[in-house]
């Protein structure tokens, strides 16, 4: 008998890292839970103390004494899936059948649908949107990263300008009530019930407090991702748009705007199928955008093309462009929204990333989830970010990330990148990481530098696997060389040893 035993041994490395928040709120001093009684939207029982939070609340609330305050607005905003107007993955105009889709025409809305979005303000007045910055450009249709830390009170002003009454729901944080923004037959009343729909016009303030349950738990890193989205008729209203992420950074662990310390890059991802059936305003999207003859809502093909399989609300590659810096601690924070056909599974290319405390490249999503993957990049270059169920990826729920190098330019295998729009868009912004200390944001055209960060020596091979620093030795995991095993000489002996014993056999059964 002759045993073969063929192995392949991969090693990768990566590990984690945050999202940077675009919003500063405002902060002043914040009662704590003995001081509580009366707060709006908070109703707790003067006589109870710290042990209501005991008892209520899971764990202890143990109070910063921070208030961060957001103004959130919900606008009614014209979106575009693909301002780019083409397919920015293969640098090529949008197929025949990508366009039957994508165009509008009769029956067809096309690329842009009318949306109810969360956005940041900059005060109570709503009439100046908050600035979001470049490198955040990527975050597109989701409503601003609210940040806040173990112990802090978060206060959301909220202001509703869209046609369709709405709301703010969170997850993860504590609240009463008053601010849990979800009607149903709870068996509250009067105040208890204005959070639950604010009319268009309307203005409601929500109170969340963030106690030790709210945190990082056992497993976790220095930050978790919640979210939050309205929830007055979830369905349409999500279909909408009405989402957003939330980070909760652990006690002592955080920037002064919430955002944890040992983190240089945070970057949030939402998978979704959009779903502009189920959305509020499918009927004004086909009067604003279509042409007649309208086919009935239930025609397949009608729905079909209504469905926008997306990240962050760009298909095909059309987000501007995901940037860091090689070697930076990333943490990617993904979350799924959507039915039952949103089962997701996110997928770096040239990176890989830590879940859970196992090394990935690829993670599961479902409906409402929420995951941290943290990353510690070491391949240069632009990478594609994707889900990988084939009909997702196929559909355009496809992006794109750039890594840079440790000085903030674009590797050797960058290449000209000169066909994506969706660069340009991101203001050339190599963000790595504006957070860290003495490190300068960098700016980062789309082409690359056929010399920065070569590391090729002459005479090699272009396609020779450069070994990192503490890497393997080449043959195991490094550049591939040939066999010392004599292989063919083994095969010989072993197809003549097999064909002696059959002649053996032979002939002792030709003499029985």
């Amino acid at each position: 008998m002759l045993v073969l035993l063929l192995g392949a041994v991969t090693t990768g490395s990566a590990a984690g890292a945050p999202t940077g928040a675009h919003d500063t709120p405002g902060t002043h001093s914040a009662p704590d839970a003995h001081d509580m009684a009366g707060m709006p939207g908070t109703d707790v029982p003067a006589a109870s103390g710290g042990s209501y939070w005991n008892e209520v609340g899971g764990e202890a609330f143990h109070p910063t004494g921070r208030v961060r305050t957001y103004y959130i607005g919900a606008d009614e905003v014209v979106w575009n899936y693909a301002p780019d107007d083409r397919n920015d993955i293969t640098n090529q105009p949008f197929s025949p059948q990508e366009k039957s889709f994508l165009e509008s025409g009769p029956g067809r809305v096309g690329m842009n649908y009318l949306k109810c979005l969360y956005r940041g303000y900059t005060d109570a007045g709503f009439t100046t949107l908050a600035p979001r910055p470049p490198q955040d450009a990527y975050l597109g249709l989701l409503g601003p990263v609210i940040r806040a830390e173990v112990g802090d009170t978060i206060k959301i002003v909220f202001r509703n300008g869209c046609r369709i009454p709405d709301s703010v729901h969170p997850h993860g944080v504590f609240y009463t009530k008053a601010s849990e923004g979800a009607p149903y037959a709870d068996n509250t009343s009067g105040e208890d019930k204005l959070d639950d729909a604010v009319p268009t016009g309307g203005k409601h303030t929500y109170t969340w407090l963030v106690p030790d349950r709210a945190g990082p738990g056992p497993h976790d890193g220095s930050s978790v991702m919640w979210m939050y989205h309205s929830h007055t008729q979830e369905v349409g209203d999500t279909a909408a748009g009405l989402m957003g992420p939330m980070v909760i950074t652990g006690k002592g662990l955080a920037r002064p705007d919430g955002s944890p310390k040992d983190v240089d890059r945070e970057i949030v991802a939402l998978f979704e199928i959009m779903d502009e059936n189920r959305s509020p305003y499918l009927e004004e999207n086909l009067r604003r955008f279509a042409q007649p003859p309208y086919p009935p809502r239930d025609d397949v093909n009608f729905t079909r093309s209504n469905l926008r399989l997306a990240i962050n609300g760009y298909i095909f590659g059309n987000e501007p462009m995901i940037t860091m810096r090689k070697g930076e601690h990333v943490r990617w924070y993904v979350m799924g929204m959507g039915g039952e056909q949103d089962l997701h599974t996110p997928h770096w290319h040239g990176n890989s990333v830590l879940w859970g405390g196992m090394r990935m490249d690829t993670v599961p999503l479902l409906p409402a989830s929420m995951g941290v993957a943290d990353m510690v990049p070491d391949d240069v270059g632009i990478w594609l970010f994707h889900c990988h169920v084939n009909e997702h990826l196929l559909g355009g729920m496809i992006t794109r990330y750039q890594v840079l190098t440790a000085d903030g330019k674009p590797g050797p295998s960058s290449g000209s990148d000169s066909g994506s729009g969706s660069s340009s868009r991101s203001s050339g912004s190599a963000s790595g990481s504006s957070r860290s200390a003495g490190q300068s944001a960098g700016s980062a055209s789309s082409s690359g530098s056929s010399s920065a960060g070569s590391s090729s020596s002459a005479g090699s091979s272009a396609t020779t696997m450069p070994v990192p620093a503490g890497g393997v030795p080449a043959g195991e995991g490094g550049v591939a060389r040939s066999s010392s095993f004599p292989v063919v000489p083994a095969l010989i002996i072993f197809l003549a040893a097999l064909v002696g014993r059959r002649i053996i056999s032979r002939r002792r059964r030709a003499t029985r």
